[in-house]
């Protein structure tokens, strides 16, 4: 295996990583900035406040987009092991 090979195969891992949290971690970004407006707002200080919301926001998103994160995670687990004999064979 070569340091190119290795390096496209993190590349890909990375890319990968990115598209799986990028919808939950914008997601729960929003949720927090609106929740921190809205206690500016209104003065409220209470630090729980922003946890049921972003549990809730978190979850609709996995619920909604879990099934195309999870389609992503398998075809590229698949990819690796199907490459599997072609990087051993470029030893």
């Amino acid at each position: 295996m070569t340091d190119t090979t290795v390096l496209n195969l993190a590349t890909q891992a990375l890319v990968l990583i990115a598209e799986l949290a990028g919808p939950v971690l914008v997601v729960s970004l929003v949720v927090g900035l609106v929740i921190s407006l809205f206690q500016a707002v209104t003065s409220i200080q209470e630090f729980t406040l922003t946890f049921l919301p972003k549990v809730v926001a978190i979850g609709l998103v996995l619920l909604l987009m879990g099934h195309w994160m999870l389609g992503l995670a398998v075809a590229y687990t698949e990819h690796l092991y199907n490459a599997i004999p072609q990087l051993l064979a470029g030893q």
